[in-house]
């Protein structure tokens, strides 16, 4: 066996630019001759190594299926399939999942700003050729997007705690107002409005300004962040300073129970079509995207990445993963042939 020893695991592996991945080796030698870990021929830092295992962090020159190997001195390891998220969009300002329009596949995300704050600019949309188009709707601090069943637009304001409808990018109409500090928003299957109040409440709007209080929770942080399950329950991260935050799971008859606790600041959340939750948060120290399979029968680590705070999902398979700062694609497959 070479120096560079036998890469035998890397978890996780999908991750995006700046993310932490750990390679798990035999015979790795760290060399005085130097050492390393490159992915698609780019060098990654190096947070720690041992013969046993290398922590490394993602350069951000790679995307896509590409190939990881440890190099100790002139000798390199068997390369080992590793997939990296593309960055669509930068500079921007994002506090929630972004979100997929039903009917051409674009990708719509906002520039936030710090509450109050007004922007020129803060709702855009990435067209499906990669045209970054800035819309001419204006909302202050759009924080919760979704779609409803007809594929108009819903924003949430979360410094006047109000819910627009937004029309062909451009129109502005005011659907529901005074819901507290309004930030999550989600649809179910019947065309029913759920909303989060970070001060504790989670309304139900069946019809524009007919609000109803849900259920109540511990008020968050940050931001609640919402997500319609495939059973028809209400699925909820709020972001807290504990280390082991929820993720809860509401009846249609408003009856509050913990899904799965555990999480460092879960963010945003999403479903994919096999019922899979894909929460953004820290999961046993390390950061990026949870997946937990239905029924929270299993837990795992799915993607690395840093200032992580939504994802959803196109038409194709693809998880678009969102920072504060970037959009990310992530290759078709997380949904369908996984890399174990």
């Amino acid at each position: 066996m070479s120096n560079a020893g036998e890469i035998l695991s890397v978890s996780p592996r999908y991750a995006i630019a700046g993310g932490e991945i750990a390679v798990t080796s035999k015979g790795f030698r760290v060399s005085d001759a130097g050492y390393g870990c490159t992915i698609g021929g780019a060098a990654c830092k190096i947070v720690g190594a041992s013969s046993t295992k290398v922590i490394a962090l993602v350069p951000d020159e790679v995307s896509g299926r590409t190939e990881l190997r440890l190099t100790s001195g002139d000798e390199i390891s068997e390369p080992y399939e590793i997939v990296i998220g593309a960055r669509l969009v930068d500079d921007m300002h994002i506090v929630a999942n972004p979100a997929v329009d039903p009917t051409d596949n674009s990708i719509y995300f906002t520039r936030s700003g710090s509450r109050g704050q007004e922007l020129p600019n803060t709702l855009y949309k990435l067209e499906p050729d990669g045209y970054v188009d800035e819309l001419p709707a204006q909302i202050t601090n759009p924080t919760g997007l979704a779609f409803d069943e007809v594929g108009d637009l819903y924003v949430s304001n979360r410094s006047d705690g109000e819910i627009y409808r937004v029309l062909r990018g451009e129109e502005v109409q005011l659907y529901a107002s005074h819901l507290g500090i309004a930030t999550g928003i989600a649809f179910d299957s019947e065309g029913v409005m759920y909303v989060g109040d970070r001060a504790g409440t989670i309304y139900r709007i069946p019809r524009p300004s007919l609000i109803e209080t849900f259920a109540v929770l511990e008020p968050s942080v940050a931001a609640y962040h919402l997500a319609i399950g495939p059973d028809g329950d209400v699925y909820v991260t709020a972001p807290g300073l504990a280390s082991s935050d929820r993720v809860y799971r509401i009846s249609p008859d408003g009856t509050v129970n913990t899904f799965f606790t555990g999480l460092g600041r879960p963010q945003g959340i999403a479903f994919d079509t096999d019922g899979n939750l894909y929460v953004a948060a820290c999961y046993q120290s390390r950061r990026g995207m949870v997946r937990i399979a239905p029924g929270g029968s299993s837990v795992r680590h799915f993607l690395a990445g840093m200032n992580v705070v939504g994802s959803c999902f196109t038409r194709d398979g693809d998880m678009i993963v969102a920072t504060g700062e970037s959009i990310y694609s992530v290759p078709a497959g997380v949904h369908g042939t996984l890399l174990s």
